[in-house]
């Protein structure tokens, strides 16, 4: 795998090169299938944070959330009350919205629920792109989408199960980044190795 200092490395056209976080992101995250809860709870929580700002604005407080919320254990979260809420709001290591905070609290509890129905958040969420990445065929920026009929899907299971800040398009961005959706750019250096599985990465 290439490194983020190697800036020769074709990469896909939304990557800020001026950004060694951003690059090491999309080198070793963005787009690699996620088959554990916790994880895919962190990035819906990320996801729902970034609502209206940059990923970069969420990504560069990525640790602060993970210490904020205890590394994004549902089962911790979905028990925040009102004093937790209001702590959080004081803590300018996050993005202090009452609604995102709040949301996080709801979507915990229902993430839970998913997890007593299905057994797993995996087991759910995959089923909308029966259980492998979609592969798209992207070359320039304006070539990404910004929705699925797959994510509008979802997004519209999730709402009626209770979560929060999960549009259509937060929900394509979450399935971005969980590798539900492979939409490495074709000349970026990652779609091949992803392409190859798990030996490839």
């Amino acid at each position: 795998m290439s490194s983020p200092e190697d800036l020769t490395t074709c990469r896909c056209p939304w990557v800020d090169l001026s950004k060694p976080d951003y690059i090491a992101y999309h080198d070793r995250e963005w787009g690699v299938p996620v088959h554990d809860d916790r994880l895919q709870f962190e990035f819906l929580i990320l996801e729902g944070a970034q609502a209206g700002l940059s990923w970069y604005t969420v990504l560069r407080k990525r640790a602060n959330y993970r210490q904020a919320f205890d590394n994004f254990d549902p089962n911790l979260v979905a028990r925040y009350d009102e004093a937790r809420v209001a702590a959080l709001l004081q803590n300018p290591g996050i993005i202090r919205n009452r609604a995102k905070v709040n949301a996080a609290v709801t979507n915990a509890r229902a993430f839970l629920a998913v997890q007593e129905e299905f057994g797993s958040f995996d087991a759910y969420i995959w089923r909308f792109v029966d259980g492998r990445p979609i592969v798209n065929e992207l070359r320039i920026l304006s070539d990404y989408p910004a929705t699925s009929k797959e994510s509008e899907a979802l997004s519209r299971d999730l709402r009626q199960r209770g979560f929060k800040f999960v549009g259509s398009t937060i929900i394509y961005a979450h399935m971005q980044a969980v590798g539900m959706v492979n939409d490495h750019s074709l000349d970026c250096f990652r779609r091949g190795e992803l392409l190859a599985g798990p030996g490839g990465n």
